[in-house]
């Protein structure tokens, strides 16, 4: 078996077998192929398409390129959440603890955040004492006892999905279906859970800008988790806005606290209610009315913030010391409205990049974060506004000029109310 081959049969679309796929995979990750090779079938798969069958195979070559967490001893109801990015999105933080209230396990693993999107982990960081690094058997003993762990990734999850993605994004071949499905349903097969719920974000502030590319992207990876065993539905959701009030990472565990007791804003007390009943629905297998009612009454209750005080300290966090740490004072500054009349329209990623102007997020992996640092929206699309009004605080140690000239060219205004948006668009996926 020879790559070359295997890139001819790519480039004139004749499908290649589960062998070939794992000969290519396995051959790159080794060494074995060259950058160039991988390069040129990332190509012609960029521009051919693979079929099911076909991605199936490469997304399981890939999970099965390094370490795979074994999670059988949780038994059956183990479910895990992955976002494909937004700005604002705090909601792992809120709906692992009412799934986790109501029987499911979630042992999950998350990333830190680059660009304009904000990362699960960096945010759990900025409470005092939250333990990201466990160790396998404590990862496993939190699981058991709290049915809820949240930590960073460790060990060599999917290395040739690492490397690959490295070289789709220097060989402009990151735009394809099947490799950013197979990309991110690698990590997630290999992370181990029996049911995985997909939120895809479509607009501005999304991947996937466009909301039929978000669907297909959807279809590909509920495709493959079906043909490789797991529950997995997605729900479409939107990112034309950002989702909530709060962009940056202390800024948003306290809005995260916020609609734990009750409060906080209704879109992302919303979305994470439908996120929490889908992933009912697939590790319990109730009805999706049953799921939603039973998720609402903990999140009302307060049962799901008992959930989350209880697994925050089990990883070393103290959520009274991060209260305290909250009352000093940040320097801000306020972003006023330019005229009368309406917001009519967000960049949401442009209003993530104002927020990583502040520190708020990494313009490369290596950036320190401010974890003080970011941006309470005061009004958003839809919103009436005056001259001179305040729409917006940054907050954060940088010169403030920047980030306030991002955020008002991210932010349209105009005469007229414009039409008010879904908050999720669709499902997709096995039928509820």
């Amino acid at each position: 078996m020879r790559a070359v081959d295997l890139i001819e049969k790519t480039k004139n679309a004749i499908p290649l077998t589960r062998e070939e796929i794992e000969f290519l995979i396995r051959g790159y990750t080794r060494g074995e192929i060259a950058d160039y090779q991988m390069s040129a079938w990332a190509m012609a798969v960029r521009f051919q398409g693979m079929s099911q069958a076909e991605t199936a195979a490469l997304t399981m070559a890939m999970a099965e390129s390094g370490d795979q967490v074994d999670l059988s001893a949780l038994g059956e109801k183990t479910v895990d959440k992955h976002s494909t990015g937004g700005v604002g999105d705090k909601t792992t933080l809120i709906v692992t603890p009412i799934v986790a209230s109501l029987g499911g396990v979630v042992a999950k693993m998350s990333g830190r955040g680059l660009g304009h999107t904000g990362g699960t982990v960096d945010k759990l960081e900025s409470i005092p004492g939250y333990r990201t690094e466990l160790s396998a058997g404590e990862f496993m003993e939190q699981a058991k006892r709290i049915g809820l762990v949240v930590a960073g990734q460790s060990g060599n999850l999917a290395p040739a999905d690492k490397k690959l993605y490295a070289l789709r994004d220097v060989t402009a071949t990151v735009d394809s279906i099947p490799l950013i499905a197979s990309s991110i349903m690698s990590k997630k097969l290999a992370a181990g859970s029996k049911s995985i719920v997909l939120d895809v974000k479509a607009g501005s502030g999304a991947f996937m800008k466009d909301r039929k590319e978000a669907c297909l992207l959807a279809d590909a990876m509920v495709q493959i988790g079906a043909a490789c065993g797991r529950n997995v539905s997605a729900l479409i959701t939107n990112m034309d806005i950002p989702l909530g009030r709060a962009v940056g990472n202390a800024l948003e565990v306290e809005e995260v606290l916020e609609v734990l007791q009750g409060k906080g804003p209704e879109d992302l007390r919303e979305v994470c209610l439908a996120l929490a009943a889908e992933m009912l629905l697939l590790c319990h297998g109730w009805s999706a009315g049953d799921a939603r009612k039973k998720a609402e009454d903990a999140l009302n209750s307060g049962k799901a913030y008992t959930k989350m005080q209880e697994w925050i300290a089990a990883q070393g966090g103290d959520l009274a010391a991060f209260a305290a740490d909250r009352e000093k004072e940040v320097p801000c500054h306020a972003v006023t409205a330019p005229s009368d009349g309406y917001i009519t329209k967000m960049n949401a990623e442009r209003i993530g990049v104002a927020a990583m102007l502040l520190g708020a997020g990494r313009a490369a992996k290596g950036d320190a974060i401010d974890y003080d640092a970011g941006i309470r929206i005061l009004k958003k699309t839809g919103d009436a506004v005056k001259a001179g009004e305040p729409v917006a605080v940054l907050y954060g140690r940088r010169d403030f000029a920047p980030s306030e000239k991002c955020y008002l060219e991210a932010v349209t205004f105009g005469a007229c109310p414009p039409e008010a948006q879904p908050l999720i668009y669709e499902r997709r996926g096995a039928k509820a």
